[in-house]
């Protein structure tokens, strides 16, 4: 197995600096998923640690050798591609062994490795079959088989559930956990969705426009964002972000809605928030409590659309003074209805707080 460090690697493509001096160390054995919105640079770093892009400046190393030089053919990794790419004329077995059967490798040995993936993979009853004779899950599976039985140092992956529906992404999440427990090997996974990141890795690197937001466990990047683009980011629904504005009170800062000067909440003494200072009050939906009747110091809202979930529901409303919808997570069902006035509540410390420049707020 091998760890994999990126010393301050960069990509342009002319003048578009598409990753921008990345530094990260990947542990051995570790599951690490790179995350972002589309363009951020993730699967351009990917392909940079596989050999399919040139690095344009930077360092790249795989168990602790340099692979400047290095082939991606002889870099010890296998990658498995969001496209299942399986030949339609070759069985499951050919599909999974095909690889080996280039490099020369013995028929028997071929067989063996096939089988022992095939078993892994609960794929053992498919080896006959033709690819179209599978469902996506399957087919995927196939391409997962594909890449183990090389045994490579490194497994990369390049958002490889997208093409399939909700239910399956779910199940082929759990198989990718089993699968890392079970190999004990390093891996890379490149995703789009928030919830695959939070699930599935051990660390979570959170890219935007080709440089590194913030690295961390998952549950540490949900409870301590670095920035407003990493609370928003993370989080499933969204973070709510209110603008409001420091003003001094008796108990030390008191923050209200920027454009309606209506008192939003209070802050100790210790609140390093200067008088004045323009600041994002970011409150995830979970953490708002709503009622149907006044409360002291509750924030009046009008309710626009009402989602049914089942075990939740979501609440879309809006509030005198802020622009966007205010998203409200209920467990279970709720009485309120789209038109009703309800009335929400928070914790201070249940707050997160971001200054100007977007960076959090002790």
């Amino acid at each position: 197995m091998a760890s994999v460090e990126l010393r301050h690697l960069a990509k342009s493509f002319g003048r578009v600096e598409a990753v921008r001096d990345v530094s990260l160390a990947i542990g051995d054995r570790e599951l690490v998923v790179f995350v972002g919105p589309s363009g951020c640079g993730k699967s351009t770093l990917l392909r940079m640690i596989a050999g399919l892009e040139e690095i344009t400046s930077g360092e790249l190393l795989i168990g602790g050798k340099p692979m400047g030089k290095v082939a991606a053919a002889d870099r010890g990794i296998a990658m498995v591609f969001q496209s299942y790419a399986l030949y339609p004329h070759m069985s499951v077995a050919e599909n999974m062994g095909f690889a080996l059967k280039m490099l020369g490798t013995p028929k028997a040995e071929i067989d063996a490795k096939v089988t022992a993936a095939a078993a892994t993979l609960q794929l053992g009853e498919l080896l006959g079959r033709k690819p179209r004779e599978l469902s996506g899950g399957q087919r995927q599976r196939v391409a997962i088989g594909r890449a183990i039985v090389r045994e490579p140092d490194v497994f990369l992956f390049d958002e490889p559930l997208s093409n399939l529906d909700a239910g399956l992404r779910a199940q082929m999440r759990v198989e990718i956990a089993r699968l890392h427990a079970q190999l004990a090997t390093t891996m890379i996974y490149v995703t789009h969705d928030q919830v695959e990141a939070m699930t599935l890795a051990d660390r979570i690197v959170i890219l935007n426009q080709g440089r590194i937001e913030q690295l961390g466990a998952p549950l540490e990047l949900y409870e301590r964002p670095a920035n407003r683009f990493v609370a928003g980011f993370l989080g499933q629904p969204r973070m709510n972000f209110i603008p409001a504005f420091a003003t001094p009170s008796e108990a030390g800062v008191a923050l209200s809605i920027f454009a309606t000067d209506r008192p939003l909440l209070r802050l100790g003494r210790d609140a390093a928030i200067e008088p004045g200072a323009a600041i994002d009050v970011g409150i995830r939906p979970d953490a708002i409590t709503v009622s149907d009747r006044p409360a002291p110091e509750a924030l009046a809202g009008t309710v626009v659309v009402v989602e049914h979930l089942g075990g939740s529901s979501l609440l879309y409303m809006q509030v005198d003074g802020v622009k966007e919808l205010i998203t409200v997570e209920q467990r279970g069902k709720t009485r309120l209805a789209a038109g009703q006035t309800a009335w929400l509540g928070f914790d201070a410390a249940n707050v997160h707080l971001f200054g100007p420049d977007g960076r959090r707020i002790p």
